[in-house]
């Protein structure tokens, strides 16, 4: 599994760029990718997108960082030989998008396919399984199963603020692998014990 997590100037891969992404390979998670880079010309850039991953308007405009095209060709490259090319992570269907629409806007082939592996739903389904009931959103009628409730599940604090997109992968690896294997994974959480054990 290729874990992913793409940090963006806004949530609309249409309008928005990515500006940095975070990646490892499940089977072998000392195998990390991260970079960034400048947002494409004419992207939309929202402002509560940099308050979440702590870039400025400078830094995701400057020209002397590589574009998104260069980005999404590095990753393509570094992706090539892994065993198992499947996204996973919290919500990844959001960074398969900003992923594709990179390819596209490259004019490069999207070498990834369609279905992912969701944090969110394991946790949902490992909460079920144990008896338990996942939280919800009563206000918006929805899961409240975000990757900090997530992570508190599995046993890890919340993700530092602002988010990194290397943070991000290294989180969603750890939850997915506590929550299929039942065992930790990498040494940034050991501290962490798994609290259904």
């Amino acid at each position: 599994m290729l874990i992913l997590d793409i940090e963006a100037s806004g949530t609309e891969y249409e309008k928005h760029s990515i500006v940095s992404l975070g990646a490892l390979d499940l089977i072998n998670p000392e195998n990390r990718f991260y970079e960034e880079c400048r947002v494409w010309d004419g992207a939309h850039i929202m402002e509560g997108a940099l308050e979440v991953n702590g870039f400025t308007e400078e830094e995701i405009t400057d020209p002397a960082k590589q574009t998104e095209a260069e980005l999404i060709e590095k990753f393509i490259a570094w992706s090539e030989p892994l065993e198992d090319k499947t996204f996973g992570g919290q919500n990844v269907s959001f960074d398969r998008d900003y992923v594709k629409a990179a390819c596209y806007r490259a004019g490069l082939n999207y070498p990834f396919a369609h279905r992912t592996i969701d944090s969110h739903s394991l946790a949902w389904m490992h909460i079920i399984k144990g008896g338990g009931t996942p939280p919800l959103d009563v206000e918006h009628k929805r899961s409240a199963l975000n990757l900090d409730a997530v992570l508190n599940y599995c046993g890890i604090p919340e993700e530092p603020a602002p988010h990194n997109a290397l943070t991000g992968a290294l989180s969603h690896a750890e939850v997915i692998y506590r929550l299929l294997y039942d065992k930790k994974l990498l040494p940034e959480f050991e501290q962490f014990d798994i609290p259904w054990q």
